[in-house]
């Protein structure tokens, strides 16, 4: 087994009255390229920081070769960082800003010479040392901002979404750059992005990040082809995703039609199922027909045709497929077992903690809810609300307590929401109303739904 170079223990940071990082544990394997892959404000900078130094953990440690980093200063670490913006010195040349580092630690002039013109050549600028840096385009910048913190030989480079200021068509060729410098100078690469397709491309290990948490640590084919919820099906690459129930031994419920699959889970569980949309068929033979659907639209992509498709049970699915189908055509469809990831549920509905008032009312998330029960005043309470019984509402005040659309999730004939509350509480909501992220709602409960009231204890 690889030997490890960089250890996170039960780590956890906050800011103010938000928690960041939530005992996070990950190990980084010498020579691995890993990824810290997710959305905005998951904690993937943060991570980077605390191992560079600029941050240190609220709680839990951080440890390299072993030995504890907290305490130790940037500048004594052995590891060092690409920003996203390059924070080259505009008024030193190519050459004097890879020597920056080392004429500060008084390296032998003939040995900072060898070094320079070694790591110009390592990233493809070998005649530009006497260059002005802000005459160079993004991509040559980029490449001497990699080629001054590698000049000093760190035992650790971390990147902190060094490509994001690239146009597209440099920030692949860059992609193909940063994969063969790995591999040339054999050292750690901890990346961070939000971008998936550029995780995928260059990691050894993703590591997936969400909510200060994570979610999933595996390779780039691992992530792709067995997500272990969700959020990872969703955020990483194109997913149809669909609620589930288990009908036998490796046999699968979904979109009201029955499947053989590979996962097995309790017959009548009901569970989440992930299909790829290059994993959806066509097909001409009705005896491998297994449902049929209608091409609503039809998207030219470049390499492939991307078609949404009504079915015959009113569920909408995503398709990638080489031969277009026409608009309105008819067509069959056949998904294999191995290409229906089936994973358990993370939750079946909103379990909350409150106090009764009294028979009417339950007071919970700070507020008081119209909640018939048959408990006494001051009991405490446990909640089981439906994802359908909470009504969003586009006038603030309507509502009980107000929230923030913070995840939206397609499930085929249905939006699944993960609503913020102003206290910083989550709820999951069912609707077929369309939102967009971000948008604040009122929260109220609907009248007459099937709320399960339990005594805390219980």
């Amino acid at each position: 087994m690889a030997e490890r170079i960089i250890e996170f223990k039960h780590v956890s940071k906050s800011f103010g009255n938000k928690t960041v990082l939530n005992d996070i544990n990950l190990y980084v394997k010498k020579g691995e390229f890993i990824t810290l892959l997710g959305p905005s404000g998951c904690g993937k900078t943060t991570l980077l920081r605390m191992i560079a130094g600029f941050l240190e953990p609220d709680e839990g440690e951080i440890l390299l070769d072993g030995k504890p980093l907290v305490g130790i200063p940037p500048h004594e670490r052995p590891l060092n960082t690409v920003f996203q913006r390059y924070a080259l010195f505009p008024h030193l040349d190519v050459y004097d800003n890879i020597a920056f580092g080392l004429k500060l630690k008084k390296v032998p002039q003939d040995e900072i010479d060898k070094r320079v013109r070694r790591v110009l050549k390592l990233v493809a600028m070998s005649d530009y040392e006497d260059r002005d840096v802000e005459t160079l385009s993004g991509g040559q910048q980029q490449r001497i901002a990699i080629a001054r913190a590698i000049v000093n030989q760190p035992k650790v480079l971390l990147l902190d979404e060094p490509l994001a200021a690239l146009d597209l068509k440099m920030r692949k060729d860059m992609q193909i750059e940063l994969k063969e410098m790995h591999k040339k100078l054999g050292i750690t690469f901890i990346y961070v992005t939000h971008d998936q397709e550029e995780a995928l491309t260059l990691s050894d290990t993703v590591v997936v990040l969400n909510e200060g948490r994570i979610q999933q640590i595996g390779t780039p084919i691992d992530i792709y082809n067995e997500p272990v919820n969700c959020f990872v099906a969703d955020f990483i690459g194109e997913s149809n995703i669909l609620k589930g129930r288990m009908t036998g031994e490796r046999r699968v419920a979904f979109i009201r039609h029955e499947f053989d699959c590979v996962d097995d889970f309790p017959v009548g569980e009901r569970v989440d199922v992930v299909v790829r949309p290059e994993d959806i068929y066509f097909t001409t033979d009705p005896a491998k027909c297994q449902f049929k659907a209608k091409v609503n639209t039809c998207t030219f992509k470049g390499v492939h045709y991307e078609m949404w498709v009504d079915t015959d049970t009113g569920y909408e699915l995503m398709i990638q497929d080489y031969d277009p189908y026409p608009v309105g055509s008819e067509v069959m469809l056949y998904i294999d077992p191995d290409d229906i990831q089936v994973m358990k549920k993370e939750r079946t509905c909103n379990t909350l903690s409150g106090t009764v008032k009294d028979q009417e009312t339950i007071t919970m998330l700070g507020a008081d809810f119209p909640v018939r029960n048959d408990m006494e005043s001051g009991t405490e309470v446990k909640v089981e609300i439906p994802f359908k019984a909470i009504d969003l509402m586009d006038n603030l005040d309507d509502g009980i307590i107000e929230g923030e659309v913070h995840f939206i999730l397609y499930m085929g004939n249905h939006y699944h929401l993960t609503i913020k509350t102003k206290d910083g509480d989550f709820l999951w909501v069912d609707t077929n109303d369309i939102w967009d992220k971000g948008d604040l709602v009122g929260i109220r409960l609907k009248e007459g739904s099937d709320i399960t009231v339990t005594k805390k204890d219980e």
